[in-house]
């Protein structure tokens, strides 16, 4: 296997500490965890937890949508929500090792991310690939205590998950990609805890695809130069000048279909009051999608990372309010 050892291109500087570019200052992986364990937190983006908020937050919409569809909220939901979390975490540190596996070549010669452990020659595609099974099988044994349903979607998730890290290679919408591999929490939280794959799910689902394409291509907007230098395909290139029309279609999809996938949750009950609450959720999270729009600006990387991070309190903001509803 090609890349097994750090070549002369990956041999690790010396005269840093590992630390990756775009990792959040003063994170407790670079200041707290074992030294040997850092490399394989950094494949995992341990210092970077954005990504585990996004993966996780359509996990929990589901949940929430599925007790108000059907009025029936039990005690096990409570682990399905600690079990997502958990899965979550997991399974986001080893579709990142797999991306981190795949893009290798790519990664070094993009600035933002040639200081990942893969590049910069911390950790071997061995050691790597080593981590990514033992992450995937801690995620299997927490996916194994929900009914059969959600543990066939979760099985059938590693397909785009598996994919994604390509898709920029052959599309210029690497991002439904990612939309359907991170939203797929969504669907599986959903029958685990109605047992079946409903309508609203589905809605749901799509609505958080939208919210993906939104937020990757703001955070896409950092990379441009180097993706257009070595042919890396994405939603931001492709876009240019016309992303902010672009971001707006997706804020009113997400707004929309989210809308939608509540309506159709909180018919069956009949509660005006639980079906007002609810969507004001997707009207709350609408504004904050329009507020980062107001602080675009395709020029500054760093407003893009800042802008992009500022996405998990825009999934909590309907989670927030859906809770809310289940109270009514």
């Amino acid at each position: 296997m090609q890349g097994d050892g750090p070549t002369p291109e990956t041999t690790p500087d010396k005269s840093y500490d590992g630390q990756v570019a775009d990792a959040v200052d003063n994170n407790w992986v670079d200041r707290y965890a074992p030294a040997f364990s850092r490399p394989y937190l950094r494949l995992s983006r341990a210092d970077r937890p954005i990504g585990t908020w996004l993966l996780l937050i359509p996990c929990w919409w589901g949940l929430a949508l599925a007790i108000i569809y059907d009025g029936q909220p039990v005690w096990e939901d409570a682990w399905i929500a600690i079990g997502c979390a958990l899965g979550a975490w997991l399974m986001r540190g080893a579709g990142c090792t797999w991306n981190d596996i795949t893009d290798r070549d790519i990664d070094t010669q993009v600035e933002r991310t040639r200081s990942r452990p893969i590049p910069s020659g911390q950790v071997s595609v061995r050691q790597a690939a080593v981590w990514m099974v033992i992450q995937a099988l801690l995620a299997l044994c927490i996916l194994l205590t929900f009914n059969r349903a959600a543990i066939a979607l979760g099985v059938l998730s590693l397909l785009p998950l598996a994919i994604y890290p390509f898709a920029k290679r052959f599309t210029w919408w690497p991002q439904v990609f990612l939309g359907i591999a991170f939203n797929w929490g969504a669907l599986l939280a959903w029958t685990a805890h109605t047992g079946a794959l409903q309508l609203p799910a589905v809605i749901l689902y799509f609505a958080g695809i939208s919210w993906t394409l939104f937020y990757d291509t703001i955070y896409a907007h950092q990379d441009t130069e180097d993706d257009a230098l070595i042919g890396v395909k994405s939603t931001a290139r492709l876009f240019g000048t016309d992303t902010v029309p672009w971001l707006k279609y997706f804020l009113v999809g997400t707004v929309g279909l989210m809308g939608y996938a509540v309506i159709e949750a909180a018919l069956p009950q009949g509660n005006i009051l639980t079906m007002v609450l609810a969507l004001a959720g997707p009207w709350a999270m609408g504004w904050h999608m329009a507020w980062q729009l107001r602080g675009f600006d395709a020029e500054d990387s760093s407003k893009m990372l800042q802008l992009f991070r500022a996405n998990r309190d825009t999934g909590l903001i309907p989670l927030i309010l859906f809770a809310a509803a289940l109270m009514a």
